[in-house]
Order: structure tokens, then sequence, then C-alpha cells
């Protein structure tokens, strides 16, 4: 134990973890802070419990839907329990194998609340504790709208992955990434979904082509969708919830989830009244190295305005452990970071949409390459589409491609070398792609954006 290491983290989530692991590699003592589990919202509450729960939809759709490949199978029904106990035995391996690499990597976990004491310093219980340099990665916490009350039948996410019941009807509030993913989980699952919101289009951040077909997508398989909807006020009892919008129009359902983001956990942890400067929304504001304003502390992850994503977190832990250790890592601008919706289908993407691009660079070309030319797509049985972007009517590189359809966030990490590394169209499209895959969908947009087209209308 020690009281001074080289780099005391406060927070053990992707963000904070993945600093530990690379400034104990860089031969740094480490001390990491975390109130729960190391893992964070990400492991236990986050990204891998719902996949999980995503991968049990999935079957569920393929079982439902054998009998049109010739293959005599039916759903007998779901057995809610033995889902949850599916994707809690995946979360509790992976934590498992993230503890061995809390102990391999001779990393000190002080198990606790942390407040900010100032400087670089951080109170847990009775103990105090002083860092060389001190990383701020709290993360984030779900949210909620001013009057309505969490309980009982009105479920954020972090209820909703254990909630025993299986709902015949749901209202989704917010139609952005996570309450696509619940409401494409319980449509899969048999449930009537209705999803309410308040922007004129889902998944908002995303490009308003990949929108409109996920919003096709999801109607297709019988979700209601009411967008440009603001929510009134929903009362409950025992066994159904009544949803009312501003029209006046009221839902009966068994749950609404409210799912209308999650903001940063930097309230009441000591950093207002010690000097850490937070924007409007309670961000810690960083610079291009992540320093906040005080010095030799940094910030990681969720408590960082932009893209809430736990391997944006991942990524700034290692840019700051390298930072401290007196290297010159390199960053990526969030716009580089990839994106995937995990709903079905699937909506994946990176950097600019078109709305940026023009915005940035004036003209762009765009083309769009319709899944329905795509060989696997088509055994697949997925609609959709893979989108460019380019900087330049004529010339220039890719700056944005987006993607909808099964299994596309697959795709994404050829799609991330392409946006980052500046490719053009026609360097791409010399590429050769694997037949019959889904990524030869790539290589045709590529074709086609380059003029020289195979398997689309020039």
């Amino acid at each position: 134990m020690s009281d001074q290491p080289d780099v005391l983290i406060l927070g053990g989530g992707s963000g904070g973890y993945a600093c530990a692991f690379r400034a104990a590699q860089l031969g740094k003592t480490v001390t990491l802070i975390e109130e729960d589990k190391v893992g964070g919202t990400c492991l236990h509450r986050g990204c891998i419990p719902t996949k999980a729960l995503v991968h049990a939809a999935e079957v569920a759709d393929t079982v439902t839907h054998a009998s049109a490949l010739g293959i005599g199978a039916t759903l007998d029904g779901i057995d809610l329990g033995g889902v949850h106990a599916y994707k809690n035995a995946t979360v509790e391996r992976l934590y498992k194998g993230l503890q061995g690499l809390v102990r391999s990597h001779k990393i000190e976990v002080v198990h606790g609340t942390g407040r900010y004491g100032g400087g670089r310093t951080v109170h847990v219980g009775d103990r105090t504790i002083t860092g060389a340099s001190l990383v701020l990665a709290t993360g984030s916490q779900v949210r909620s709208l001013p009057g309505l009350e969490i309980g009982g039948r009105i479920l954020t996410s972090d209820e909703a992955l254990t909630f025993p019941e299986l709902p015949k009807r749901v209202v989704v509030l917010g139609g952005g990434v996570i309450g696509v993913e619940f409401a494409s989980i319980w449509a899969s699952l048999g449930a009537a979904v209705t999803i309410v919101e308040a922007l004129p289009r889902l998944v908002a951040a995303e490009d308003e082509w990949s929108s409109k077909q996920l919003t096709r997508a999801l109607r297709k398989r019988g979700i209601t969708i009411m967008t440009g909807t603001r929510f009134a006020k929903a009362v409950q009892d025992e066994s159904t919830v009544s949803v009312t919008v501003e029209s006046g129009d009221t839902m009966e359902a068994d749950l609404l989830l409210v799912a209308v983001g999650r903001g940063p956990r930097t309230a009441g942890i000591g950093l207002t009244e010690n000097s850490v400067a937070l924007d409007s929304r309670g961000f810690v504001t960083v610079d291009d190295s992540l320093r906040t304003s005080q010095p030799d502390v940094y910030a990681v992850g969720d408590i960082v305005a932009g893209p809430q994503l736990a391997h944006r977190g991942f990524q700034q832990g290692i840019f700051v452990a390298e930072t401290i250790a007196g290297l010159s890592p390199t960053s990526i601008e969030d716009s580089g970071i990839p994106r995937v919706t995990y709903s079905n289908p699937e909506v994946a993407s990176v950097g600019l949409t078109e709305d940026q691009a023009r915005e940035r660079h004036g003209d762009v070309a765009t083309v769009v390459y319709d899944l329905a030319g795509n060989g696997k797509s088509q055994i697949l049985g997925t609609g959709g589409g893979v989108k460019l972007v380019r900087a330049g009517a004529t010339e220039g590189p890719v700056v944005g491609i987006h993607m909808v359809g099964e299994r596309v966030g697959e795709l994404i990490g050829e799609a991330q070398l392409i946006v980052n590394w500046g490719a053009y169209p026609d360097e791409v499209a010399t590429l050769v792609h694997a037949h019959p895959t889904q990524a030869e969908a790539l290589g045709e947009a590529h074709l086609a954006l380059a003029g020289t087209p195979l398997h689309s209308h020039s």
C-alpha cells in the first residue's frame, strides 16, 4: 500500500482501468479507487450485459424465422430467468479475467467512494492518497426527467437489465442508442414496443440517411415510432403504467423505460469545491491533452464532453497514461471514433455525417450502396446499405462512413481505418474483399464513389 503512488485514478471503469494498466506497463506505481467493481458501467450495467441480451434476442429471431430457411423449429417461449443467468455468467467470466489482469499489473485497488480534496489528493474513508498525477474517471449515470420518479414499472436501463418479468407492452422514452437497443431487444422477445422521441428523428447524432433506414426497418418489425413527440406524464399502479404525451394521447403499458441519455458523475465528489472547472452540463473541462484546470490532474471517459463510448474512454485512458510517462501519444478526434448501435438492424458509423462534412469542407460527394446487391446480405436476409461521404465534389478523402444492416458493426474496423488514415475512394477500390462477405459492400461503395461501379447502376 502506498499513499503516494505515481498515478492515482478515481474510477475503475473502461477509462480508469485502461489508464491503470498502461501506466503500470510503463513502470509507474498505480492506485485505483473504485466504489463498486472494476469494469464500471460498461462491464456490469452497460455494454456487456446489454449485448448479451441483444444476442439472446437474435437467437429468438433466428428461431422465429427458421421456417423461411427450410428449418423446422418453433419458439416455445422465453425463459427470462435463463436469459438473465446467461447474461450474468458472461459478465462474471469477464470480471474474473479483469481481476486477474489487475493482480498481474500489481495495481492496488482501494474499494470505497473517493472524494477529491484538491491538488492531486483523494480522500476515501479514513485514508488520504496523493498521486504524482491524478486521473478522474468517475464515468456517467442514467438521466431522468424532472418530476418523473424511477421505480416500480418506470425503469432506467439499469433496472431493465435485471427486471424479472418479460413485458407484453413497453413504452421507451428516448430514441437514442440505449432506447433503440432495448426497444429492439423487447420486440424480438415478443413485446409490443412504442418509442417516444422528442427530436425529429431516431439516433439523432447519426447521419440522417442512417436514421431513416433504421426507422423504416424498425417500423417493418412492428415497432411504433413517435418522433417529434414530447412526454407529459406517467402514472403507474401495481401492474401497468399509463404514459401521456404532450398532445394528450395516452398509452397503457407494462413498463416505461426512461432512456433519455446519461450524464457525467461529477456532482458531490469535491470537484467544484476544489476548483476543477466544469462546463454548464457538468462535464469536466479539459485541454487537448485531457488536462483539467488543475496541474497534473487529468480526466477521461464519460466525464469529458463527447461521445459516451467505452472504447473512447479506454483510448483516452491509454493516452493519459502515456502522457504522464512523458511519451507523445497521438490523439484521435471524437469524429474518428467508431460508433455502433446494436439494434436489429445495426447502425455503424465513423467520421463525419453529410451535414457535418458540408460545414467543415463545403462541397462533398456521397454515394449509397444498397445491401440488396451484396450476396452475403441477401443470404442473411438483411436490408440496409453503406453510405460514403467524401470531402470535395470530385476529389478528396473519405471523411464519413455510415452503415445500416444486420452485422454491419463488424465492418467498422475497416471503416475506421479508411477514415482515420484519410484514404481516397480509388485507393480503397483497389483492395480485394473476400467473396461472399458483407465487407464487399464497403469495396463496392468505394468503387462507385471512384466512378467505377460494378454491382450497382452508374
